[in-house]
């Protein structure tokens, strides 16, 4: 009967995989944008959105602060991940034979749920980083060195062969999902880990870049996920990956110059 309605109405039948990823996007674009995450102390006055707070302040509250925020971060990776992760996740869906409903859906919740994990360790490294050279400090002093900086090294990845390879994958994952077909849950999750891999090694350093203006700054995760998203799901991706290393060098150089006249 159903199907005889959707054939009189032209009305298709909806990718469970695909509204369900999105749905899950948009609640975290919604608690990022809401600022529902809660983050450990306060901004002293500064805003969190500003370059370094954000790590700063969960620095300066020991573990819990840590935990706060790579809870906030890895909300901010699936909103920013997910939407452009569509394809995959779909696309692990039908590789899936021989398995019940319940089966089918607890593969793709292991996958989904591994890739938002690995995401989700990404946040240890601007941590790391900020442990070693405090963003906030030196985004205040040398702005033009720090963004110059990072932005020639942008460049620099998306020019080279490796960035190339991971965006291959991520690209046209067919080919990965079948040489490494796993199966059951477990095989899920060990599929989406070692995918996950090509993924961050794909986007890294564009995420760099976010992490330096600001890793709670709406405006950029907002940029920056209309960018990968478009390296990944169109046709012209490879030739907007170049297009953005160039500029990125272009602008990198010259406010390096800036940073040093």
């Amino acid at each position: 009967m159903r199907d005889a309605v959707r054939r009189q109405f032209g009305v298709q039948r909806i990718p469970t995989v695909a509204l369900g990823t999105y749905v899950v996007a948009l609640l975290a674009w919604i608690a990022v944008v809401e600022r529902w995450l809660p983050m450990a102390g306060s901004g002293g006055g500064m805003q969190m959105s500003a370059p370094g707070v954000p790590e700063a302040m969960a620095l300066s509250n020991g573990l819990r602060g840590v935990v706060l925020y790579l809870v906030m971060w890895g909300v901010m990776m699936v909103a920013m991940m997910y939407p452009s992760s569509v394809p995959l996740f779909s696309m692990y869906h039908r590789t899936i034979s021989g398995a019940t409903r319940a089966g089918r859906a607890a593969r793709v919740a292991a996958f989904m749920g591994t890739y938002a994990f690995v995401w989700t360790l990404t946040g240890v490294v601007p941590l790391a980083v900020n442990a070693v050279v405090p963003i906030a400090t030196v985004a205040d002093e040398h702005t033009a060195l720090l963004f110059g900086g990072t932005l020639v090294l942008l460049a620099a990845y998306q020019l080279s062969p490796y960035k190339y390879r991971c965006l291959t994958h991520c690209r046209t994952p067919l080919g990965f999902l079948m040489e490494y077909h796993r199966p059951g849950v477990r095989g899920a999750a060990s599929m989406s880990a070692r995918f996950s891999v090509f993924c961050v090694g794909c986007c890294w350093a564009l995420f760099a870049v976010m992490v330096v203006v600001g890793s709670m700054n709406v405006l950029w995760m907002a940029a920056l996920t209309v960018v990968l998203s478009l390296e990944r799901l169109v046709g012209w991706g490879e030739r907007l990956a170049s297009g953005i290393g160039v500029a990125a060098g272009i602008g990198g150089v010259a406010l390096l110059l800036l940073a040093i006249s």
